[in-house]
């Protein structure tokens, strides 16, 4: 069975919507995703420039034009869609080791699964902050001070800086990017080019 890399962040809205897709890829595509929690943050801190700077913005990182697309793959997808931004606040690298503690404790689909759904799917939270971290682990059934105790970590920090040197040892610039073999495929949008391509691999075929 073909495996795929996930790389995705918690405060990522591309990463979110991509994230709905991944069951139904899996299925389609007769693969087995592995997560990869990062903290896209970091990642961008690494770029020579930041796509998301005033000075050398473009309009496909507009603020109201990323929130307008969003809008409508959610409609596409059929999934919610609240646009976060000025709505929640939080903290991207204690969102990242959360999701990493989950990893540890095994239940990280379910758990950032939650931490979406708080980011963008309720309109009640208005912060992540470590206290809604831990209320979302237990909605996962996860032991309040396991999931303490797995979150302070010095391991926990240590393999999201690890997951982090990776990325940038194989070139990942942002996140969602799905690696299959040797080849990577960054964005919500290039779902339709990893099935496209797994099915070529399994018919031993080179695109």
């Amino acid at each position: 069975m073909e495996i795929i890399d996930f790389y995705y962040s918690i405060g990522s809205r591309y990463s979110y919507l991509a994230f709905t897709q991944i069951e139904k890829l899996e299925q389609e595509a007769e693969c087995s995703i592995q997560l990869n929690p990062v903290n896209s943050l970091a990642i961008l801190s690494k770029r020579e420039g930041n796509p998301f700077d005033v000075s050398v913005s473009s309009g496909q990182y507009d603020w109201g034009y990323r929130e307008l697309d969003a809008k409508r793959w959610a409609g596409f997808y059929d999934v919610p869609f609240i646009e976060p931004r000025g709505r929640v606040k939080f903290d991207s690298e204690l969102i990242a080791l959360a999701a990493v503690a989950a990893k540890r404790l095994g239940v990280v689909r379910e758990y950032s699964n939650e931490l979406y759904k708080a980011m963008f799917a309720d309109p009640k939270v208005i912060s992540i902050d470590k206290s809604e971290c831990i209320r979302r682990a237990l909605s996962c059934s996860i032991p309040e001070a396991e999931f303490i105790d797995a979150l302070e970590s010095i391991d926990t920090a240590n393999e999201l800086a690890r997951t982090l040197e990776k990325c940038s040892s194989i070139n990942i610039f942002g996140v969602p990017t799905y690696v299959v073999g040797d080849q990577q495929f960054w964005g919500n949008d290039r779902i339709a080019l990893v099935r496209h391509h797994i099915k070529y691999n399994k018919m031993g075929k080179k695109l």
